[in-house]
C-alpha cells in the first residue's frame, strides 16, 4: 500500500536520475576522479531536472511492486553505466597514444596516478588526457555528452535493457577506434623512434668505443620533446575531432 503512495512524478524523477547518474560517474569531464563526489552528485541531479520533462512521456508506468520498480531502477542504472563507458572509452586513444609517445621518447620510467584509468600510467599519457578533457570543456563538446544523455531515451527504450549483442558490437567498435586513433597520434613518434634507434645503433656499430648510453638517453628524450612543442596543437585539434566524431555517431546518430 506504500508504494501507491508514491507520487509516479518522483519514480519518474528517480528513474531519470538513475541512468543520468550512472552517466555522470563515468563520462568525461563530468565523472572525472579530480571532482569531488558531491560536486558529482549535483550535476547529475542538475541535468535530472533538466532532462526530466523533456523524457516524461517515453517513462514507463510506475510498477505496483517492489521487486519490478528494482528492476526498472537497476534496468536504468546499467544503461547508464553503459552509456558513460563507452564515452569514457573515447579518452583511451589519448591515454594509449601517451603510453606509446612514452616508450618512443624515453619516458617510459616516469610515471604517475593518471585520473582518467584511477591508476599508475606513463606521465606522457597523463598529460594528454588531462589536456583533452580541459580541451572537451573549453571546446563546448561536454555539450554534446549532455545531448547524448537525451537522445539515449531514443535509443533505449526506459525500463529496458538493451541487446547484449548491441553492447557487445558498439564497445568493441569503440575500443577499435580508440586504438586505431592512439596509434595515427603517436604515428610520428613511431617513426621518429624507428629512425632513432636505427642510427644509433649503426653508430654503435661503426664507433664502439662510444658510450651510446650517455648520448642516447638525452638524445631521445631531447628530440621528443622537440617533435612534441611541433606537433602537439595538431594532434590536439584531431583528437578533438575524433572525439565529436565517435560521441555523435556512436551515441547519438546511431
Amino acid at each position: 500500500m506504500q508504494l501507491e503512495l508514491v507520487p509516479a512524478q518522483i519514480f519518474g524523477f528517480f528513474l531519470v536520475f538513475s541512468r543520468v547518474g550512472s552517466m555522470t560517474i563515468l563520462m568525461p569531464a563530468f565523472g572525472e576522479v579530480s571532482v569531488p563526489p558531491w560536486v558529482r552528485l549535483g550535476i547529475a541531479f542538475s541535468l535530472t531536472a533538466v532532462l526530466y520533462p523533456l523524457v516524461k512521456d517515453l517513462l514507463p508506468v510506475m510498477p505496483t511492486t517492489p521487486f519490478a520498480i528494482v528492476a526498472v531502477v537497476g534496468a536504468e542504472a546499467l544503461t547508464g553505466l553503459f552509456i558513460g563507458g563507452i564515452a569514457r572509452l573515447l579518452l583511451m586513444a589519448l591515454h594509449l597514444g601517451g603510453l606509446v609517445i612514452a616508450f618512443q621518447t624515453g619516458l617510459g620510467f616516469a610515471q604517475g596516478f593518471d585520473p582518467s584509468q584511477r591508476s599508475q600510467s606513463a606521465l606522457v599519457g597523463t598529460f594528454l588526457t588531462l589536456v583533452g578533457v580541459n580541451l572537451i570543456l573549453a571546446a563546448n563538446l561536454h555539450h554534446l555528452l549532455v545531448g547524448a544523455m537525451h537522445d539515449s531515451y531514443q535509443l533505449f527504450h526506459p525500463g529496458s535493457l538493451p541487446a547484449p549483442a548491441s553492447f557487445a558490437e558498439l564497445a568493441t567498435q569503440t575500443v577499435g577506434q580508440a586504438f586505431a586513433m592512439g596509434i595515427q597520434l603517436a604515428a610520428p613518434f613511431i617513426v621518429f623512434g624507428i629512425i632513432f634507434n636505427t642510427g644509433i645503433g649503426l653508430l654503435a656499430r661503426l664507433m664502439p668505443q662510444v658510450q651510446i648510453f650517455f648520448i642516447a638517453v638525452p638524445g631521445q628524450i631531447l628530440l621528443g620533446f622537440m617533435i612534441m612543442g611541433m606537433i602537439f596543437s595538431s594532434m590536439m585539434l584531431w583528437y578533438l575531432d575524433y572525439f565529436e566524431a565517435g560521441v555523435t555517431n556512436l551515441l547519438i546518430a546511431r
